[in-house]
């Protein structure tokens, strides 16, 4: 039975959320710290001397989070703790048993992190144009399954994968239907027109499922991530 575990995440973290996703599809018992981004204990660099969300304390002795044990391991980088969370949990299926699949699972996590990321920063923080987010996804919804071999990135399963990608894809319809642009709201708009042409109705179909997952729309502070995210894009 899995150990004494402690995830230290916020509400409007897009790497936090992920890690948040995994824990409830893997059914976890842990105890959950909320960090202020603004305002970092001091205490939380023995945590993740890089001071950055997610972060997870597991084993050693049941403490306060604002105190962690000396014998507890300190883990972090979302990446790492998607696959520490699979492997707590075997049987929640977060983690493919098939090699392929499991490689599949972390080619597109690297495709999120490599691809789509910079992508979402340069049209969110530089007030680019929806077009690099949109040829991210077309890039994306290449890898996806075709129609009738499985719902979910590698497969049938909810996965690591979907796990990683679910809050970017949820953010993304949020500054588009909320108009979060630097340069103006039909800048933000653009890629809900992108999403509407035929060639991306399977990536958009896939996106819709993330965001109807339970674990998914549980574990998404909309309120708390729109304010965070409208201070970092308006400025």
């Amino acid at each position: 039975m899995p150990e004494q575990l402690t995830h230290y995440g916020s509400s409007s973290s897009i790497y936090a959320h992920r890690t948040a996703i995994a824990l409830l599809e893997a059914k976890a018992e842990y105890t959950h710290y909320e960090v202020d981004f603004k305002n970092k204990p001091d205490w939380f660099v023995n945590i993740n001397p890089a001071g950055k969300v997610p972060a997870i304390t597991y084993g050693g002795p049941k403490v306060a989070p604002d105190a962690p044990s000396p014998e507890s391991t300190k883990l972090a980088e979302s990446a790492v703790l998607l696959e520490f969370i699979a492997d707590l949990y075997p049987s929640s299926g977060l983690m493919p048993l098939d090699p392929i699949q499991r490689a599949k699972a972390r080619f597109i996590i690297n495709l999120v992190d490599t691809v789509l990321f910079p992508a979402m920063l340069a049209w969110m923080i530089q007030g680019g144009s929806a077009e690099g987010v949109a040829g991210a996804l077309k890039t994306l919804q290449a890898h996806l399954p075709e129609a009738g071999r499985g719902k979910y990135a590698v497969n049938g399963d909810f996965t690591i994968a979907d796990a990683a990608l679910a809050p970017f894809y949820a953010r993304i319809l949020m500054i588009a239907e909320r108009g979060l642009h630097k340069k103006g709201k039909e800048y933000a708009s653009d890629i809900l027109v992108a999403l509407a042409r035929p060639e991306f109705s399977k990536v958009k179909e896939y996106g819709e499922r993330l965001l109807a997952r339970p674990s998914v729309y549980e574990s998404w502070d909309e309120d708390k991530t729109l304010a965070y995210m409208t201070k970092a894009i308006m400025g």
